[in-house]
C-alpha cells in the first residue's frame, strides 16, 4: 500500500501495501445500481449540520503526531454519523479528523480530503506532509485528514487477533493451506464474537457516506479529494454515490472497480515476479552489503532456498526477540517489501533476506529495529486493530466465495507457474466465512472527471487497472508513469513530471487535454 514524508511512510508500508487493493479478481456479475443515497432532510439533518468543535490534535504527551499537526497549526475534530445510515436516528459513532486552513485564502478552492489506503489506513496526520508536497497550491486548499469509521482515532474495532492482517500464503504443501483454512476461521470468528453488531456497517460505501456527512459538516458544496490505492477505489465510489459534490479527484494506483473483491490479490503474479526479479538485479550488484547472490540468477536461487528452508521453520532475531515464521510467512514478508523500486525499500527487502538466508543455513540473526517492527506487525497481534478494520471492509464490500476447496484448486493451478506468489494471491482469507454483505459493490455508471494516475510496473494495483478505469470514466484524463515497479506516485517517487502535471490540476481545476506519459527519472 508507501514517501512523502510521513505521508510516504504510511502509505508504502509493506503490510498496508500488501492489501491495499490489489484488485485482480474475477469481475463481479452487473448488478442494479443502488438506490440515491439519502440526503439532509432524509432524517440526515443533524449530521451534515453538526458544529465541529475543532481543537488541539495533541491526545497526550507520547502524542507525535498530535504534536506535528499541532506545530504546524492544524486542528483536529471528530464528526457523528450513524452507525447504520438506514436508521439515522440510531447507535452513532464519531470520525476523527483533522484540517490544516488554507493560508491563501484570496484563492482559497476549498477542503481537500485524503486517503491513503490500506483499506483502513489512517491520514489523518498526514496534512503538513501533502501540503508540501502540493508546493504553492497547497496553500489554497483546506488539506483535510481522515481516519474513517473504526480506523485509528474514530470509534475503535478490535477482534483481537494473534496476527497483524489477513495475508499469507498457503505453504508449500496441502498442510500449511489446511493451517491457513483454521486460522481464517478463527479470525472471522473472532470478529463475530467481539464485534458482531458494528461488522455489517463497516464498508466502503458507508465510509463514502461518512465523507459526504464530513463535507455537510464543513460547510461546503463540493468536495476535493486525493486517494491511493484503495483510496482510489473510495474516491471511485464517492463520485458514484454523490454525483455533483466532488471538486477536484485524484486517483493514484486505482483498481479497475468492476474487479474489486476480497480476493485482492489474484492475477498480479507476473507484476511482482517482474517487481522480485528487477530487485535482484539491484540486490545483486550489492552482493557486498547482503551477501545474497553475485548475479540475478543467485539472488533468486537464494530467495527459494529461503522459502523452503522456512517450511521447517526459521527462526529470526536474539533473546528477548525471536520471531519463528514459516512458508505461510515468509512469501508475505518478501511479497510486502517489493511494491516499489526506490533504494530504501530494496534495501529493506535485502536487509531482510540477508537476516533470513542466514536463518536458513542454522546460523545466528540479529534484527535491526525496523526488520522487528516488521515482524511484530505481521506475525504477532500488535497490528490487529489495523488487519481487523482492513478485513472488516474487504469481507463487508463483496462476499467471497466459501468453500475452501475452491481456493485449494486455484492455488494449485497458479502453483507450477507461479510457484512463490501463487500460494499467497489464491489463498483462502476470513472472507470467506464472514457473513454476507448488507449491499451489493458500486457499479461505475456516471462519468467523473478525474485524474487517475498509474505506472505500468505497478505490483499492486496492475496499471491495466487504471486503464480501465479512464474507459469507465470518459471525461477523466490519465497519467502514466512508464519503467516504474511503483504502487503510488505523485509526491511519494519523485517524478517531477507526474508531481507538476497533479499540481496544475489542482490548481486550475482543468484536467490536461488528453492522456499524458511520463518516464521513470534515472541517475
Amino acid at each position: 500500500m508507501t514517501i512523502i514524508g510521513s505521508v510516504a511512510a504510511r502509505r508504502a508500508s509493506a503490510v498496508g501495501l500488501a492489501l491495499a487493493a490489489c484488485l485482480t479478481a474475477n469481475p463481479t456479475p452487473p448488478t442494479a445500481f443502488a438506490s440515491a443515497e439519502p440526503t439532509p432532510g432524509a432524517g440526515l439533518d443533524r449530521y451534515y449540520r453538526q458544529r465541529l468543535d475543532w481543537g488541539s490534535c495533541v491526545q497526550g504527551p507520547d502524542d507525535t503526531t498530535g504534536r506535528d499537526l499541532e506545530k504546524a497549526g492544524a486542528q483536529c475534530a471528530d464528526v457523528t454519523v450513524p452507525l447504520d445510515y438506514a436508521d439515522p436516528r440510531g447507535r452513532t459513532i464519531t470520525v476523527a479528523m483533522s484540517r490544516l486552513k488554507a493560508t491563501d485564502t484570496r484563492r482559497r478552492v476549498g477542503p481537500l480530503l485524503i486517503n491513503f489506503g490500506g483499506p483502513g489506513g489512517t491520514a489523518l496526520g498526514e496534512p503538513p506532509a501533502l501540503r508540501k508536497v502540493m508546493k504553492d497550491v497547497g496553500a489554497r486548499y483546506d488539506i483535510i485528514g481522515m481516519d474513517p469509521r473504526f480506523v485509528g482515532r474514530s470509534t475503535p474495532l478490535d477482534c483481537h487477533w494473534p496476527v497483524g492482517h489477513s495475508v499469507f500464503s498457503a505453504g508449500l504443501g496441502r498442510a500449511g493451506f489446511d493451517r491457513q483454512v483454521a486460522l481464517h476461521k478463527d479470525l472471522a470468528a473472532k470478529c463475530r464474537a467481539t464485534n458482531a453488531s458494528v461488522l455489517p456497517h463497516v464498508s466502503t460505501r458507508n465510509t463514502a457516506r461518512d465523507m459526504d456527512v464530513i463535507r455537510g459538516a464543513l460547510g461546503e458544496r463540493k468536495l476535493s479529494y486525493l486517494g491511493y490505492s484503495y483510496g482510489s477505489y473510495l474516491g471511485t465510489v464517492y463520485t458514484q454515490m454523490f454525483p455533483g459534490r466532488h471538486d477536484r479527484v485524484v486517483l493514484d494506483g486505482a483498481p479497475d472497480p468492476r474487479r474489486y473483491t476480497p480476493r485482492l490479490m489474484r492475477g498480479v503474479e507476473r507484476e511482482n515476479e517482474r517487481a522480485l526479479a528487477d530487485w535482484a538485479v539491484w540486490a545483486a550488484e550489492r552482493h557486498a552489503a547482503y551477501g545474497l547472490g553475485r548475479t540475478p540468477a543467485q539472488v533468486l536461487a537464494t530467495v527459494d532456498r529461503v522459502v523452503e528452508a522456512s517450511a521447517r521453520g526459521l527462526t529470526l532475531g536474539t533473546a528477548p526477540d525471536v520471531f519463528r515464521v514459516d512458508d505461510t510467512q515468509v512469501p508475505t514478508l518478501i511479497f510486502g517489501g517489493i511494491s516499489e523500486d526506490t533504494d530504501s525499500a530494496r534495501a529493506a527487502v535485502g536487509e531482510h533476506l540477508s537476516v533470513m538466508a542466514r536463518a536458513a543455513k542454522g546460523r545466528p540473526t540479529r534484527l535491526s529495529p525496523e526488520f522487528k517492527e516488521y515482524l511484530e506487525e505481521v506475525v504477532t497481534g500488535r497490528n490487529s486493530p489495523t488487519g481487523s478494520v482492513q478485513t472488516a471492509i474487504l469481507c463487508g464490500d463483496v462476499a467471497a466465495p466459501r468453500d475452501p476447496e475452491r481456493y485449494w484448486r486455484d492455488i494449485e493451478r497458479s502453483r507450477a507457474a507461479h510457484p512463490l506468489f501463487g500460494p499467497l494471491t489464491n489463498n483462502i482469507g476470513p472472507c470467506a466465512f464472514w457473513d454476507r454483505p448488507r449491499e451489493e459493490p458500486t457499479q461505475v455508471r456516471q462519468d467523473a472527471p478525474a485524474l487517475i494516475v498509474s505506472a505500468t510496473g505497478d505490483p499492486r494495483t496492475p496499471h491495466t487497472g487504471a486503464v480501465a478505469l479512464r474507459g469507465l470514466l470518459p471525461s477523466s484524463r490519465l497519467i502514466t508513469l512508464e519503467g516504474a515497479n511503483q504502487h503510488g506516485v505523485y509526491g511519494s517517487y519523485g517524478s517531477t513530471c507526474v508531481d507538476e502535471k497533479v499540481n496544475a490540476y489542482l490548481a486550475t481545476g482543468e484536467l490536461p487535454a488528453n492522456d499524458r506519459t511520463c518516464v521513470k527519472q534515472t541517475g
